[in-house]
């Protein structure tokens, strides 16, 4: 104890501070995605890593395990602060697992890999990002393994324990198995039905970039945004970070179709909408963070796929969009709007998938991830296994594996981004 505090008291305030520091790095990895210049990016690796590093040095300072275990106790701790020296202990064994200097070396190689993967993307040149690709791949497989020697778990399981704490990779491997099963046949039979009825009229475009920016504010407003905490910007993909009190959502707009910057910004707001309701009593605590990224992408697709997907929000919406772009004629009625937004098609493109194809993505990503990590699968392998599963459970193959590869593989760490795999994160 220090003066007249308690041992948990003084980890709330350790916590806290280590939870303002962390907001300051995803402000920063915010501005290297929307602000940054690209000639800052070998400054921003240097700051990012330091400042990582400063974080786990505040985790692994050893008078934090004499804390926690005489917090543990004190029978004086209600049920909340039960649950948060739960977290506190959780995040503990987790950093004194890892060395500083892979905490850093991993920050580093994944923004170095982040910044060539933009140049490699426009260029469809995955051979271009491969190598950055390979140092954050060896990266994760030293830091799989040494939280796998901390918490008694294979190599995958306790990295997407940082993730989805408590969760496994045979709970993952039981759902996902049965939805392989049912989606390839579910889908050619919804495309069967689909094909018996009238294609939605043509929604004419080019559609002005910043009538689409004001139709999005818009959107965003009308679930519940709040923007006096928060910002909409575009970024290369679509993701939603900051903190709390500040949160940042972004999209990409395109010229000719304006429906996936919506359909992006109004998933990265279901994102937003978690983090703005999250406990403000319990602010800068590990019990008042967001649980896991299962209950976070459940609010993201119950917002873009249940809820504004609709016909009652498209009933909403139409009105808008018909002001924002000029629109006129029946292409423009909510029917035919709405039959667009459920419109079902086999695609390469995750984020701009639809409901029903969605699932396929996130099965295929989560498939190659665990192959990688687990050594079963190269990254020179990578491209012919991605064309290969979007074959098995779409139906579709890429014209050149090289482009869909380096489309996959989008170097982000944001929310909302399943790829890279959630593990290659830092």
């Amino acid at each position: 104890m220090t003066g007249n505090r308690t041992a948990y008291q003084e980890l709330e305030e350790r916590f806290a501070r280590r939870a303002k520091v962390r907001d300051v790095i995803d402000l920063l990895h915010w501005d290297a995605a929307t602000m940054m210049p690209d000639g800052g990016a070998e400054a921003r690796a240097g700051q990012l890593a330091t400042v990582k590093g400063l974080v786990h040095e505040m985790m692994t300072d050893p008078a934090l395990g004499d804390y926690l275990d005489a917090a543990a106790e004190d029978r004086a701790l209600d049920a909340w602060q039960q649950a948060n020296l739960r977290e506190m202990r959780h995040a503990w064994v987790r950093a004194n697992a890892v060395d500083r200097r892979l905490v850093e070396r991993m920050s580093d190689a994944s923004l170095r890999c982040e910044m060539i993967w933009r140049e490699a993307k426009a260029k469809a040149d995955y051979a271009m990002v491969r190598p950055a690709l390979e140092d954050v791949l060896a990266l994760a497989r030293e830091r799989a393994g040494q939280l796998a020697a901390a918490l008694g778990l294979d190599s995958y399981d306790a990295l997407l324990d940082g993730y989805e704490p408590g969760v496994r990779a045979e709970d993952i491997d039981a759902v996902f198995a049965d939805l392989a099963r049912f989606l390839p046949d579910f889908i050619g039979r919804v495309l069967d039905r689909q094909a018996r009825k009238p294609l939605p009229l043509a929604l004419d475009g080019p559609f002005d970039l910043g009538a689409q920016r004001r139709l999005c504010r818009c959107l965003m407003q009308a679930v519940g945004f709040d923007f006096r905490h928060g910002r909409l910007d575009e970024s290369h993909h679509p993701f939603c970070g900051g903190v709390p009190d500040d949160v940042r959502v972004t999209t990409r707009y395109e010229a000719d179709d304006f429906m996936p910057g919506i359909m992006g910004v109004l998933h990265e707001t279901g994102h937003a909408l978690y983090d703005q309701g999250l406990p403000a009593e319990w602010r800068h605590q590990p019990v008042g963070e967001a649980r896991g990224m299962s209950i976070h992408e459940s609010q993201s697709l119950i917002i873009e796929m249940q809820a504004c997907r609709s016909r009652d929000f498209i009933g909403f919406a139409a009105p808008l969009m018909r002001e924002a772009f000029g629109g006129t004629g029946p292409a423009w009625e909510p029917d035919n709007i709405h039959a667009h937004y459920i419109h079902v098609e086999r695609s390469l493109i995750r984020v701009d998938a639809d409901e029903v194809t969605y699932p396929a993505h996130v099965i295929l990503r989560y498939r190659l991830e665990r192959a990688l990590i687990a050594g079963d699968m190269t990254l020179a392998d990578l491209p012919a296994a991605w064309n290969d599963g979007m074959t098995e459970l779409l139906g579709l193959r890429h014209p050149t594996t090289r482009s869909g590869a380096c489309r996959t593989f989008t170097g982000t760490r944001a929310r909302g981004a399943i790829s890279p795999p959630i593990p290659l994160a830092p």
